[in-house]
């Protein structure tokens, strides 16, 4: 009688312990397929349409519209990503043509190496190439982007080689940009 104890005992511990390895099992497969790659998250995504405020400036006030897109994330502590903004203004400051915002007169394709969040704003910097306005290569650049659908902000700064900082204020009217917080800043060092 002793034995048929132990043997129904021993046979519920067996089953209770293949019970706990099975869900267990199940629920790691699950929390990895719902967020990836543990050493890798998105902090940052975003495109749309800005429109550069006040244009081109004094004295002819040409509008100027940009193509943005953005992402960022944290691959093993380090921030990588890809910003890019093609500029693009209307051949004509007036007439039939002055709506057509088909010139380009700058693009800005950089890796983003590092990033600060404060809140519903990111601060992402890195090294561009640049075409048009303050065209060069290795340009730093850096996007302080508000967290947003239309009407939100970005404002552009970029550092051609000798030459004063280019800031450029923007306000998105297609699109949204969305932040994701950030315990730390984190970021690259280029050494």
């Amino acid at each position: 009688m002793t034995r048929t104890v132990f043997a129904r005992f021993s046979r519920w511990w067996l089953l209770a312990a293949v019970l706990v390895i099975v869900v267990a099992v199940g629920f790691g497969v699950s929390v990895r397929a719902q967020s990836g790659n543990f050493n890798q998250r998105l902090i940052a995504t975003g495109a749309g349409t800005t429109m550069l405020l006040g244009g081109t400036g004094a004295p002819r006030y040409i509008p100027v519209l940009t193509k943005v897109a953005f992402f960022a994330e944290v691959v093993n502590g380090v921030v990588k990503g890809s910003f890019e903004c093609l500029a693009l203004a209307p051949p004509a400051p007036a007439g039939p043509e002055s709506g057509d915002f088909n010139t380009n007169i700058m693009y800005v394709t950089g890796s983003i190496t590092s990033a600060e969040v404060d809140g519903d704003t990111m601060k992402l910097s890195g090294t561009s190439e640049c075409t048009g306005i303050g065209a060069g290569s290795n340009v730093p650049f850096t996007a302080i982007i508000r967290k947003g659908g239309p009407g939100a902000r970005l404002t552009l700064t970029t550092r051609p080689p000798n030459d004063p900082p280019l800031v450029f204020e923007e306000i998105l009217v297609e699109g949204g940009f969305d932040i994701r917080p950030l315990a730390l800043t984190v970021g690259q060092t280029n050494q």
